[in-house]
This record gives C-alpha cells, structure tokens and sequence, in this order.
C-alpha cells in the first residue's frame, strides 16, 4: 500500500506558500507493519497464548507472527528507549510497538526467531538483578499497572 504524495503536498521552491499544508496529522498507520502483518491483514485464522508474554497468531495461508510482550515502564529514558531499538533492530528488522498500558511488544516471523529474541530479553537485567524487560501479561497473567488519576 502507497502512501499518498497528495496528502503530504509537493513542495515547490519556487512558490513556498503554494499548496501549503500546515498540519499533515499523524502518519499512515500502514507504514509502522511488519511486512508479515501487511501480507496477512485481515486475514489471520486464530491466536493462541504459547505462554505467559508470548503469542503466537497464524494466518489462514499458514504464516505465523510470534508477539512477545514486555512490561515497560510509564517514564522510559533514552537510554531505555535506545535499548528497546536496539533489540528491535537485531531481532525484529526495527519492528515494535507500544501498546495502551505501556508494555512493548516484539514480533518476529519465526520460532527460532522468538526464542533467540527471548534469551536476549531475559539476559538483560538491571544492576540489582530484575529484568529490564520483563516477560508476560497476557491471559490470565498480570498486566502492567499504570497510574491513574481518580
């Protein structure tokens, strides 16, 4: 799918005020898919919870996306935010997101994927010993517990 070159505008150097747009919104969502979730949208047959922070959805043709969800945190650093890149980098082609209660979630297009990417998570650890990126929160286990006001 094609992001539209009319909706940004076209940009004339000649003319800067010309066709102008002065709020473009939010980008298409499309674009932030994994190729794997762009060839099966709409069209996924089941999902199953393999364990606690680690689904698996199939596709009707038979792909598989392998989502592995980690508690974050509500104010993240940048370096927090780097390390989440950099793991998305190296096991999921820059491919993750965040979902409404502030937890990450990874995807990857294969088993052996998902394991490596597992070992990694669970290698990373705080000084004192806790995960930096701990596993779970889906089913019927603890989610992440964000403030709220009220």
């Amino acid at each position: 799918m094609a992001l539209s070159t009319e909706r940004l505008g076209l940009y004339n150097p000649e003319k800067p005020m010309e066709n102008r747009l002065t709020d473009l919104g939010p980008r298409h969502f499309w674009q932030y898919f994994p190729p794997i979730i762009q060839d099966n949208y709409g069209k996924w047959d089941y999902h199953e919870i393999l364990e606690p922070g680690i689904l698996v959805h199939v596709a009707e043709n038979g792909d598989k996306v392998f989502t592995i969800r980690v508690g974050g945190c509500r104010f993240m650093t940048v370096e927090n935010v780097r390390e989440i890149c950099e793991i998305a980098d190296k096991h999921c082609d820059g491919y993750m997101r965040f979902t409404t209660r502030n937890n990450i979630e990874f995807m990857v297009d294969s088993q052996n994927k998902m394991e490596t990417l597992k070992k990694d998570l669970n290698s990373r650890k705080h000084v004192t010993g806790s995960y930096k990126f701990p596993i779970g929160g889906t089913g019927a286990g603890i989610t992440n517990i964000v403030h709220t006001q009220g």
